[in-house]
């Protein structure tokens, strides 16, 4: 049987699809993109279960069969002449793939990177926030809720895992990277959160591993570009920028030795990103947004410790122009003001809800 007709004859499928906030328009060409792991598969293969089969062709570019047989553009247009596909799936596609696209009805592209290529609808996948991963979840209490997203952090595959996180983790890691990639990201992950450059990344590698600084600086920019590595800008502290990795359980998982306040920090940071809200730190003083409002990761703080601490600081942010402070707990709840300057404690569970409240307002 002909490679293509075999595609079209057994699309793959997914079982238990859970519905995510990012939807993809009905019609027209897509670029659905994203990093590794955050469930773009998922998505094509849930929306193909809505399409006639005859008429849907799905393309896994980093099938083993093509290894040695790859498609050729002019092969696959044939194909979709012949057979009256309307609608092509192109999965893990890097860019030149091809030299140009098939010409088909609707064409959806899944990519880590997002394709230069104009022509497309752009739809950015990020990894689950805490409400998708709750949708995961079978009727379990939200304390356990948190604790499990804490565990298994924001990469759907790994939220279906509850008594097997670390197996999936280490499946995931496995079968994702390359022994290069692997060796980089231990490296970020024993630097997680702290303020550096690629050049001090650079550096700390090649004390580890051999490593060419061209491969380093590449395929730093890779990761950067499909957000597997962020840099936040800092207000308060010029030299380099805060260094995250994309989910705050994988990072963990990598290095031993980071404390809970590091991956509640974190954990912060992905959401507003999630969110869309754009951040710079203050230094080691919390998340400021365009609107000048302070975000500070206090997980266990009572009221009276952060009030002795806001008072101290309070010349500090009256200098940055701070106009709200929102303290993250994982349980507790106050809110208080010094002069003007109003300061509100809420649970994560609570605030991640708000943030994603104001970015669809």
């Amino acid at each position: 049987m002909d490679l293509l007709e075999y595609y079209q004859d057994h699309h793959p499928v997914i079982d238990n699809y859970v519905t995510r906030k990012c939807q993809l328009p009905p019609k027209g060409s897509l670029n659905l993109f994203g990093v590794r792991g955050a469930g773009k598969t998922a998505m094509a293969l849930d929306l193909l279960e809505e399409e006639e089969d005859e008429t849907a062709l799905y393309i896994d570019m980093e099938d083993p069969n093509l290894v040695f047989h790859p498609l050729s553009e002019l092969t696959l247009q044939q194909f979709i002449d012949r057979t009256g596909i309307t609608l092509l799936v192109l999965d893990h596609y890097e860019e030149g793939d091809f030299p140009s696209f098939p010409k088909v009805e609707r064409l959806i592209v899944l990519s880590r990177i997002r394709l230069t290529d104009t022509s497309f609808t752009p739809v950015e996948l990020f990894p689950l926030d805490y409400e998708e991963f709750l949708a995961f979840e079978s009727s379990v209490a939200q304390s356990k809720g948190f604790n499990h997203f804490l565990r298994s952090g924001t990469l759907p595959g790994l939220a279906r895992s509850q008594k097997n996180s670390i197996q999936a983790m280490k499946t995931f890691w496995q079968s994702s990277f390359d022994v290069n990639e692997q060796k980089l990201l231990i490296i970020l992950a024993q630097h997680h959160t702290k303020h550096l450059s690629i050049h001090q990344v650079y550096s700390f590698a090649k004390e580890q591993f051999k490593v060419s600084k061209d491969w380093l600086y590449r395929t730093m920019k890779l990761f950067t570009r499909e957000k597997l590595v962020l840099f936040i800008d800092d207000r308060y502290q010029k030299s380099g920028k805060k260094m995250l990795l994309f989910d705050f359980a994988f990072a963990k998982y990598l290095t031993i030795g980071q404390p809970f306040i590091m991956q509640f920090d974190t954990m912060i940071a992905l959401a507003l990103m999630k969110h869309h809200i754009d951040v710079e730190t203050l230094g080691i003083h919390g998340y400021v947004t365009k609107e000048n409002e302070l975000i500070i990761p206090a997980p266990f703080e009572s009221e009276e410790s952060l009030w002795v601490k806001s008072q101290n600081k309070f010349s500090l942010y009256k200098k940055y122009g701070i106009r709200k402070v929102t303290i993250v707990t994982v349980a507790n709840a106050y809110e208080y003001s010094i002069e003007k300057l109003h300061f509100e404690a809420l649970p994560f569970n609570e605030w991640s809800v708000i943030s994603a409240e104001e970015e669809d307002a």
